[in-house]
């Protein structure tokens, strides 16, 4: 969303755009970011490598860290996986800003990696994790349009519903 200012000067109009920072959009959404959480296992949440930043597999934890959890195709519908991807963006972003301090540093989501936890016969994994990327959009504009993989998989840890990473270019 934009912001556009209207100024009357002598005889003419003049207008003048102000685009919302990431943090900005997040906020008009009614998005707080959670605390970024501990990795559950020997690794470490994020990586950065020059102007890359390259963010572990990160789940569908709710404020009271408790995972959206199930199969889709047989405990959770599409929807139900898209806000599961959705919750996943939020925790994703938690970390990123925690790795570079201001989310208006972020030049692209470059690509992403989201893992479906699905029947054999559920094919719908890529509406899935739209919810991800609608959010990523919705969050950096043309910045958050990304590369992106979204598989199938037979089980994740915890049952969680997603698991999403995902590899950002960030300013120096």
């Amino acid at each position: 969303m934009r912001k556009v200012l209207l100024l009357f000067i002598g005889y003419c109009f003049i207008t003048t755009t102000f685009a919302q920072t990431p943090e900005q959009k997040l906020q008009s959404l009614g998005i707080v970011l959670p605390a970024p959480t501990n990795p559950i296992a020997n690794y470490v949440k994020f990586v950065r490598t020059g102007n890359l930043i390259f963010l572990s597999g990160h789940g569908p934890a709710n404020a009271d860290g408790k995972y959206t959890t199930g199969k889709l195709g047989k405990e959770l519908s599409i929807e139900e996986g898209y806000n599961a991807a959705k919750l996943t963006g939020i925790n994703l972003l938690s970390t990123l800003k925690a790795a570079v301090g201001d989310l208006s540093k972020v030049k692209r989501i470059v690509k992403v990696l989201g893992m479906v936890n699905s029947t054999e016969q559920f094919t719908d994994q890529p509406k899935v994790i739209n919810g991800f990327s609608d959010l990523m959009v919705a969050i950096f504009g043309d910045k958050g349009k990304h590369a992106r993989s979204a598989v199938g998989i037979a089980s994740l840890p915890m049952n969680m519903a997603v698991e999403i990473e995902m590899i950002v270019e960030v300013e120096n």
